[in-house]
Formats: C-alpha cells, structure tokens, sequence
C-alpha cells in the first residue's frame, strides 16, 4: 500500500474535501482518502491497479490540481 500526502491549493472548504474523497474513491484500488481544508491537502492511500498518475489526473478533471513535488 502507497500513501501520499499532497497539497492542492483550490481546496477551500469540507465541501471541497468531500468532493475529492467521493471523486477518487472511485478508482480501483484508492483504500482511502482523507483531506485538510484548514491545510489543503489530502492524503490518498492506494495500491494496484490505481496509480498515482490516474490519481492526479482524476483530481485535474475536477479542477482540484494539486501542488507537484
């Protein structure tokens, strides 16, 4: 299992949160996701077949693009 905190900076309420948290629990293979609005971040716990790079494209279709390392 991979964890990955990142930071996505249009995150401005739980609303927002929530949004991601529904938008990426439907991927195959994201166990988790679990968000910060106070520090716009999330963190996204997954494994096969999910891969990080469908998880940042799913939250750029959403316009929630997060901050790349």
């Amino acid at each position: 299992m991979t964890s990955k905190t990142v930071e996505v900076p249009n995150i401005s309420c739980a609303g927002c949160v929530q949004a991601i948290k529904l938008e990426l629990g439907q991927l195959t293979g994201v166990a988790s996701v679990n968000g910060d609005a106070m520090k716009r971040t999330i963190e996204v716990e997954y494994e096969a077949p999910a891969t990080w790079d469908a998880i940042v494209s799913a939250l750029n279709e959403i316009e929630y693009p997060p901050v790349q390392a």
